[in-house]
């Protein structure tokens, strides 16, 4: 059997927050930031080879985002529809699903709620048990923890908490957190053999 397959047939996903993780954060007195237009946008080192990586074995690549600047009125959606356009001609990402709404407005999709991973899961019949989300923020980590997926913290050292649930793992760059869900198939597959 080869990594990524096994009893259960059910999809497994990586969940990928975008800004910080798969395109540079724009980091202003140590928070991070979205860029605001294609201009902006960097995609970093790695996620392309990281990404055909994971797609190789079988992984559906889905991207979760919080964008609160379209509730705030500084962002729009075609804007970010722009953008995504434009990551996924370099990046095979299966899916963007947004979050547009901010704090205030109380949804089920604003990580750290895990209505985008669990929308995810109604419409491709994914097993979050058996899937991973990277995220560089505790807004990420807790949403996948919620919707019970293994969690890998890209850790930026930016200037607010830390996530409420230890992360599975904690690395410095996402070449090396699909280093990290790469190892742990291979183990899994071991263990289940």
């Amino acid at each position: 059997m080869g990594i990524g397959e096994g009893v259960n047939s059910a999809p497994r996903a990586v969940f990928f927050d975008r800004d910080g993780v798969l395109n540079r954060a724009l980091v202003r007195d140590g928070m991070p930031y979205p860029p605001a237009s294609l201009a902006e946008l960097e995609i970093v080192d790695g996620a392309a080879a990281g990404l055909a990586r994971l797609k190789h074995l079988g992984f559906l690549l889905l991207v979760v985002t919080n964008q609160p600047d379209v509730a705030r009125g500084t962002q729009t959606l075609d804007a970010i529809h722009a953008m995504h356009s434009a990551m996924r001609q370099t990046l095979p990402l299966d899916e963007f699903l947004i979050c547009p709404h901010d704090d205030r407005d109380g949804c089920r999709c604003r990580k750290p709620a895990p209505g985008l991973m669990l929308a995810a899961r109604e419409r491709y019949g994914i097993d979050l048990s058996r899937s991973f989300l990277i995220g560089d923020r505790w807004r990420d980590i807790d949403a996948g923890r919620a919707a019970g997926c293994r969690t890998v913290f890209i850790d930026c050292h930016y200037r607010e908490r830390g996530p409420t649930a230890a992360p599975d793992a904690r690395v410095g760059s996402l070449p090396e957190a699909v280093d990290w869900i790469v190892r742990n198939l291979e183990r899994d597959d071991d263990c289940g053999d």
